[in-house]
Parts: C-alpha cells; structure tokens; sequence
C-alpha cells in the first residue's frame, strides 16, 4: 500500500532517542531546550513551547489567550468549517462561539473576502488551519487575535517568511504525518514575550513559577512570595496562578525532532517536488478533477482532488484502495455536519458551498518525501485510469 503519509527516520533519529534514554532524564529537559531553539531558529519565532500534540497545541493557545484576558466565554472567534477537529474544540471548550466559513476551491483556504464580511461586532478572534500546507495571507483589525494552525504546514512560508507570523499565536504538530515527527508532539510559538509565559505557565499545571526542570529558586525568592490567600512564604514551585493542564513533551521525543528538523528542508523541497509532479501529470485528467492550487511558499501535506462530477469519490477511493494507493478525505468535511455538533452553540456566515463540495467530492493523496518517483507515476496512472485516460 502507497501510504498518504509516512515519516521519515534514519539511524541518526534512532541513535539521539537511545542516547536521551541513557541520560536517564525522560521528562523536557536540555535536549528540549535545544530543539525549542532550533524550532525558534527555523521558523524565526523568539519563543517556542513544545507540548505533547498539535491537538494540545491548539488547546494550549486557546487556553493561554483566555487565561491572558484576550478571549472570553460567548466572544466570537471565526473558524472553516472545512477543518480538523481539533482546530475547532478547544474554542467549544471554552465557551467561544465559532462563526464558520466557506473556504475556496482550489486553494482549500478562507479568503480575505468572506473574512472581511464575517467580523463582527462581537469577533475576537480568528482560528485557522493552512489547510494541507498552502499558506494564507491576510489581515485583520488590531483588536481580532489570530491563531495560525500550521500543523500541516511546517517549511510553508508567506510574505517571504515563515507562515505564524501573521497571528499572534502559532501552533505545528509533530504526528508522523506530519512534516518532522516526534511519534507525538507539537508546539506553540509567538514573539510575544508576556503571552509566552501564559503559555508555558498553562502548559506546567498553571503554576506561577518558571523555573525548567531540575531547576529551582530561578527567581531567587523562591520562599518569599506573598499571595493574599495563601499563607506568607508559601513555596513558588508550588502556586497556581491560572487553570493549567501537563502538556509537557519527553527528551525522547525531543531528540528525535532535533534530529529531525536538520532534514527539514530537504523534506520540504521533496514535498514540493512531488506536488508540482503530480500536478504537472493530473492535467491530463484536468476535465474530469479541479486541480489545487497552491502559492509558491507552499510546503505541502498533501494532494487535493476535487472531482467535478459528484458522486464519484467513494467510487475512486475504492478503486485507489484495490489498486494500492491509500487516499484521506479532507478532514472533517463541512464539520457543522459531524454528528458531535449536533446541539453546539455556533453560528454560519453567508453559505458554505464550497465547504458542502469538499466534503461530497474531495479527497487527497500522498506527495510526502518516503514516495519514489515510481510511486507517483504510479499513483498518477491510477487516477488518470479511472477518469478513462488510459
């Protein structure tokens, strides 16, 4: 089977994940550290915090942006309603009411348009995925907050930088989906100094102290806080100042991304290599199939396909599937549909066509760097086969 997605590990991964066994140190300690900093490094963040998902990813920035005071419960934060999951509930966990929008076909993203006609009087915020590694570009008033999901878009960039620097909160997973795997994994990065130490604080149970792991009295008072409820002198390591959770990664997991990331450019370009091949060769089914649309900083996750006639995507998933090609919806379709939304506090701005086409007629396949190039011919056949190419 021609997976969608595969990670990508040599002996070098193997070796730093034993190594940090070895060390005995199995919670985030300085190999974390120093790949927060090469995360930082490459995506031009100053402050990079891992976790333990890109779901709690997502999670992490919506808690942070709450317990910071920039959302509240009932504020109105706009959202596709062609997502993940996970994009979408922590803002149903915290009581904020998600206004969905259609997004485009090809490009699978929101446009500045049906943005603009979404805001407002109650908006507060924005949450969204570069959808499959195709970057955004847009702008929003000063006082809505955006969080950039780049789960799948790490090495994409926009405006000739790193895509998560648009919002004011970014977060990347490290599934072996993804671009560079931990097994698990993922981070929150931002350049905002206060709304970072939000963020680890919530990430370490919520406490107030910000000492790293074996490590203690950083603030050189560690016995001398007073708190108005709590009794004088009560130990910093030990004081909660917001509602927090342990979403903390291992060394394990940090080793292999530090070794990871070396690659990633290497995989990015692959990724885009496959993607550019597979469009090249899918025009020749062009009639059949609208063909993505991706921007040049793109750092695709995978191929989109929307079939112009509806009713044919079972029908060519299980074709793909008897013939060897493994192929994924995309994500949730139009999730307002999902049975776990039925009864949720949400709204709907204008209509969600496109979003209702994707979720009848659109489906992806894999252009991830494990592929060979007999793999994409491959692939390619197949699908030109089934529109009667061959």
């Amino acid at each position: 089977m021609i997976p969608t997605s595969a990670p990508s590990l040599t002996e070098t991964e193997f070796a730093a994940m034993h190594k940090a066994v070895d060390s005995h140190w199995l919670t985030a300690g300085p190999i974390n550290n120093e790949f927060e900093k090469a995360l930082g490094a490459f995506t031009g963040h100053t402050y990079v915090h891992t976790c333990n998902s890109g779901s709690s990813a997502n999670l992490l920035a919506v808690a942070s942006l709450v317990e910071a005071g920039f959302w509240k419960r009932g504020d109105e934060i706009i959202t596709a309603a062609c997502c993940f999951p996970t994009t979408l509930n922590p803002l149903l966990l915290y009581g904020l009411v998600p206004v969905f929008v259609d997004v485009e076909i090809p490009t699978y993203n929101v446009s500045q348009q049906t943005l603009d006609r979404a805001i407002g009087p109650k908006t507060r915020g924005v949450m969204l995925a570069h959808t499959l590694g195709n970057p955004y570009d847009f702008s929003l008033p000063s006082d809505v907050t955006l969080v950039e999901d780049c789960c799948d878009a790490l090495g994409a960039t926009s405006r000739g930088i790193h895509v998560g620097h648009i919002g004011r909160l970014a977060t990347c997973s490290f599934f072996p989906a993804h671009h560079i795997t931990t097994g698990e994994g993922g981070a929150v990065f931002t350049n905002d100094r206060d709304l970072a130490s939000v963020v680890e604080s919530v990430r370490d149970w919520g406490r107030d102290c910000w000492c790293e792991p074996g490590k203690e009295n950083t603030c050189g008072k560690r016995f001398s806080w007073e708190w108005e409820s709590l009794p004088a002198g009560y130990d910093h390591k030990y004081t909660y100042t917001r509602l927090g959770f342990n979403l903390k990664f291992t060394e394990i997991q940090a080793a292999c991304g530090r070794a990871q990331i070396e690659r990633l450019g290497s995989f990015v370009e692959s990724r885009r290599r496959n993607f550019r091949y597979l469009r090249d060769r899918l025009s020749s089914v062009g009639e059949h199939i609208i063909l993505p649309l991706y921007s040049e900083g793109a750092s695709p996750f995978g191929f989109p396909i929307t079939i112009k006639e509806t009713g044919q995507r079972k029908d060519l998933q299980e074709y793909l599937k008897q013939e060897g090609i493994d192929s994924r919806l995309i994500f949730a379709g139009n999730i307002t549909k999902q049975p776990y939304m039925k009864g949720r506090d949400f709204k709907i701005s204008g209509d969600l066509n496109n979003t209702d086409k994707i979720m009848n007629d659109s489906l992806w396949i894999g252009c991830h760097p494990s592929l060979t190039q007999d793999n994409l011919e491959y692939m390619a056949t197949k699908v030109e086969t089934f529109f009667g190419r061959f």
